[in-house]
């Protein structure tokens, strides 16, 4: 009996998981906490098909692993897995790519609107008892007369590109994997990161936590923007060094910032940022709804029942044949 392992989940139960694999005759062992890597490894050891969501399943964990087919993961990206430990081993990773695109981009929208709008603390003084604009004047800012920042722009920011377009603000894309006319046929001007940093009103973070972007929004980088920047954040925490967001939202340069993800995740409870009126924050949730989360979870289980019937396997993400 092929046994599968997830090694942590955050659905209520695995029961569309258990509805696919079962018939196969997979036996499914799950953790649904998210463990350390120590604690992973009695789980995995002898698992033909891993599956994962945020578990640092890291080279210690892969190494432990003696008859992996395939390490999949719940999202679309693969951070918390060690890809080159993966490859080394012959193990394929694969994600599920198409997962969320509409939900993610709508959520930027929503802290960008809610940024730009001042919802939150317009809310917060209606709620004290107050009946007056919550902010100075200078701080209602309309989308059409600013420009936007994407950087990085997959999937999920090319949806981000077609809904900002809807309020005629400008949009620029720093992306060193996309052709200039690429991003021209979008809509949206071709620019360098530094050009980017320099002229955005609203900088938003849609690329993968890779060596080259992780703490990309640091000190420097933040110096270089314009004074009352905003930054939206919905792809992954550690693309933003947080101690150098703070001191920056303390001081006013950024004027506001909409956050879905954080390093470290969960939020330490005695973060600033949980305090800060012009700070919105969401609990890594932009890729909810039930449609994406039902689609996920059959995608990644029709991927591991793929790799029990010997299979070749889609969305392979560390270059390992299978």
């Amino acid at each position: 009996m092929p046994k599968v392992a997830v090694t942590d989940y955050s659905f209520e139960a695995l029961d569309v998981e258990t509805a696919i694999l079962q018939p196969l005759g997979c036996e499914l062992v799950a953790i649904k906490e998210k463990k350390t890597a120590p604690e992973l490894i009695p789980l995995v050891s002898d698992a033909d098909c891993v599956i994962t969501q945020f578990a640092p399943v890291n080279a210690e964990v892969i190494s432990a692993m003696q008859k992996a087919k395939v390490i999949v993961r719940y999202g679309i990206g693969v951070d918390n897995v060690n890809l080159a430990a993966a490859r080394e081993r012959g193990i394929p990773v694969c994600n599920v790519p198409d997962y969320c695109i509409d939900e993610v981009a709508d959520q930027t929208l929503a802290f960008v609107l809610s940024a730009t709008r001042q919802l939150q603390p317009n809310s917060l003084t209606v709620r004290s008892g107050a009946w007056k604009l919550a902010v100075p004047l200078t701080g209602m800012k309309t989308l059409k007369d600013l420009t936007v920042g994407l950087v990085g722009c997959g999937r999920i920011g090319r949806e981000v590109v077609r809904r900002l377009l809807a309020f005629k603000c400008r949009v620029l894309i720093y992306d060193p994997m996309l052709k200039g006319e690429v991003i021209r046929e979008l809509g949206a001007s071709p620019v360098s990161l530094e050009e980017l940093l320099t002229t955005s009103d609203v900088i938003s973070l849609h690329c993968p936590s890779t060596d080259s972007t992780r703490k990309m929004i640091n000190g420097d980088t933040i110096s270089k923007m314009k004074p009352g920047v905003i930054i939206i954040n919905v792809a992954r925490g550690d693309l933003i060094e947080t101690e150098a967001l703070i001191g920056a939202l303390r001081s006013g340069h950024v004027s506001s910032a909409g956050l879905d993800v954080f390093d470290p995740e969960p939020i330490p409870k005695d973060s600033p940022l949980l305090t800060m009126d012009n700070v919105v924050v969401a609990a890594h949730i932009a890729s909810a709804s039930v449609l994406a989360v039902r689609k996920l979870r059959e995608t990644v289980a029709g991927i591991v029942g793929m790799a029990i019937r010997g299979e070749k396997l889609p969305n392979i993400v560390n270059g390992v044949d299978a």
